[in-house]
């Protein structure tokens, strides 16, 4: 190992060691936050779903908006990573590791908030047994359990390198004798032989090949329960590329919120570069064009047919006595913030791209609310009750805590993770050519500038 290698590797492992004050408070508060979730599942379990929004009107509520979110997050990274893998994208190398891990995170936590919306857990089994193959949420069930094993599976692959470096070098960075004797486990005998390369690049390149068009697949499955539905609002061809488009999407916005933070917590200026975030901000600014072309067709269409179900339904999201505010909310965050930051010169900064991601995502959750909640207030048929708890959905804290304690643990899940191996993919860092330039020349330059192409052949 060179010695710009290894410095790296020290530098960018010393968070492997024993937690700051700061990591042991923030893991204190999500830690709060999921047992105040905890807490409100039992009430949910012993109560039932009474004491949530949901009724017989709308039987789906912000558990749903929830579940196709993370889904969303999780299919991105799916699909983001393994384009990076397939096309041997030197500057997204540090991004990868990222990425992986906030899509593992995301596809094993979604799931579980269509378990929260059964009311009877108990015969959760006979999913498995009276499955009717005819049914596109069966579809969807093995689609995400696919893309779950082949995610795991996937990241597990990604981090052999890592574990069999760390561990050949664990004397060298100090590390405790259980993580060594963990690394020596999880590297598989892996000492880095051209035989050894050969295979782990072969196997990750089949698995990245195979995660992509399965991520596109599961979202576009979870789309279709929706436009296989005659319901107004449901009944879109388009609700598949749009689904995909949304996902991608909020995959950009994640990434840019945690290149900011892991930049700033691990000061990591050398490897996570001005270049990576105005890459990143430039395709989040395509996708909020092309977001924002899909939502204005998917409204002029509604509000130009002038069937009952569609005319009551772009009423209620344009009205500001129903959803109006909301979808305009959704409409600037989504389609008019992340394209003014890139638009204008002077807003570009991490700070302004780090604000509107964050913005994007909430725009996005808003996005998924209002696909599911006023189109099952809006009945085929009109209810004679007038009773607003019938009539109307609105969430009350059991279902809110859920939301945040399923936020909360992702936020735990990923701190403990990156406990465990290194925040950046050094081993790959240190095979690509870009790897040799940091410490020397700073990546803005690198793909910023055309002389620097030279340097880097020369490298």
């Amino acid at each position: 190992m060179s010695d710009n290698s290894y410095v790296l590797l020290k530098k960018y492992t010393e968070h492997l060691k024993k937690p700051s004050l700061t990591w042991y408070v923030i893991m204190g508060i999500m830690g709060l936050l999921v047992l105040v979730g905890f807490y409100a599942l039992i009430q949910q379990i012993v109560h039932d779903h009474i004491i949530t929004g949901m009724r017989d009107n709308v039987v789906w509520g912000a558990y749903i908006v929830n579940f196709i979110f993370l889904l969303g997050v999780s299919y991105a990274g799916a699909i983001i990573s393994g384009a990076f893998h397939l096309g041997r994208i030197d500057w997204g190398k540090p991004l990868i590791r990222i990425i992986e891990i906030i899509t593992f995170i995301t596809i094993l936590i979604g799931p579980i908030y269509i378990l929260l919306c059964i009311g009877r857990l108990d015969r959760l089994h006979y999913l498995f047994i009276h499955a009717r193959i005819q049914s596109p949420i069966i579809w969807d069930l093995i689609a995400v359990i696919i893309d779950l094993i082949l995610c795991t599976f996937y990241l597990y692959l990604t981090f052999i390198k890592d574990f069999s470096l760390m561990y050949l070098n664990s004397d060298k960075l100090g590390l405790a004798n259980w993580q060594k004797k963990l690394f020596k486990f999880l590297s598989l005998g892996y000492t880095a032989t051209p035989q050894q390369k050969k295979r782990l690049n072969r196997a990750l390149d089949v698995m990245a090949a195979l995660i992509i068009p399965t991520a596109v697949v599961a979202y576009s499955l979870l789309a279709w329960l929706f436009g296989m539905n005659l319901k107004a609002g449901w009944d879109d061809s388009l609700f598949a590329p749009y689904f995909i488009v949304s996902a991608i999407f909020s995959g950009f916005a994640i990434v840019i919120i945690l290149m900011f933070l892991v930049r700033k917590i691990y000061k990591a200026e050398s490897i996570l570069t001005d270049g990576h975030f105005n890459f990143i901000a430039y395709g989040m600014f395509i996708m909020a064009l092309i977001f924002g072309y899909f939502t204005f067709s998917d409204y002029i269409t509604r509000w130009y047919n002038t069937t009952q179900g569609n005319s009551e339904l772009i009423y209620k999201y344009l009205s500001l006595d129903h959803y109006g505010y909301m979808t305009y909310i959704m409409l600037i965050f989504t389609s008019i913030i992340p394209i003014l930051v890139i638009a204008i010169p002077a807003l570009r900064s991490k700070v302004s791209y780090f604000i509107s991601a964050i913005l994007v995502l909430i725009g996005l959750w808003l996005f998924r609310y209002l696909i599911i909640v006023p189109v099952l207030e809006t009945p085929y048929f009109p209810i004679v009750s007038t009773d607003p708890d019938v009539l109307e959905y609105s969430a009350t804290w059991i279902e809110w805590a859920l939301v945040v304690a399923g936020f909360a643990g992702a936020i735990m899940l990923y701190m403990i993770i990156l406990k465990i191996v290194p925040v950046f993919p050094i081993a790959d860092m240190q095979e690509s050519h870009s790897f040799k330039l940091f410490g020397k020349y700073s990546i803005d330059k690198l793909l910023g500038q055309k002389h620097y192409s030279n340097k880097l052949s020369d490298s």
